[in-house]
């Protein structure tokens, strides 16, 4: 048994299936909640964040100040990703968090920025 002195009972312990920890909830889609996209908490979440569990409020005091991955979080907290996934998708159903996703591959490159440094590029080869 851990000596805990605050008297709370840590949920994450051994035995502690992590299903609880999740409520029971299922998996978001794959395409939500990936390693790269950021999370923040929304102003003003931090008063609710006292009446959430242990592990909520564990991400919610890590997301206070600013960004971080769904990988961060989960790195920080210990916890396997799914249940991260898990928790976030609560914790924004419930108005809790700002979700950034990720920049799609296919724009993440502006064409005709892209053309404008060709162009430039060749211009100062030929020495035009």
């Amino acid at each position: 048994m851990h000596d805990d002195p605050s008297g709370e009972l840590e949920l994450t312990a051994p035995l502690v299936p992590l299903f609880i920890v999740a409520g029971g909830r299922a998996l978001p889609r794959d395409s939500e909640y990936e390693h790269t996209t950021m999370i923040t908490a929304q102003e003003g979440a931090s008063a609710t964040a006292r009446t959430l569990a242990p592990e909520s409020r564990t991400v919610m005091d890590l997301i206070a100040d600013g960004y971080l991955s769904v990988a961060e979080v989960a790195a920080h907290t210990r916890l396997p990703l799914g249940i991260v996934r898990i928790l976030l998708a609560q914790m924004a159903e419930d108005g809790l968090i700002h979700v950034r996703n990720p920049v799609p591959h296919a724009e993440r490159h502006d064409p005709v920025l892209l053309t404008a440094v060709l162009d430039g590029l060749m211009r100062i080869r030929t020495g035009a």
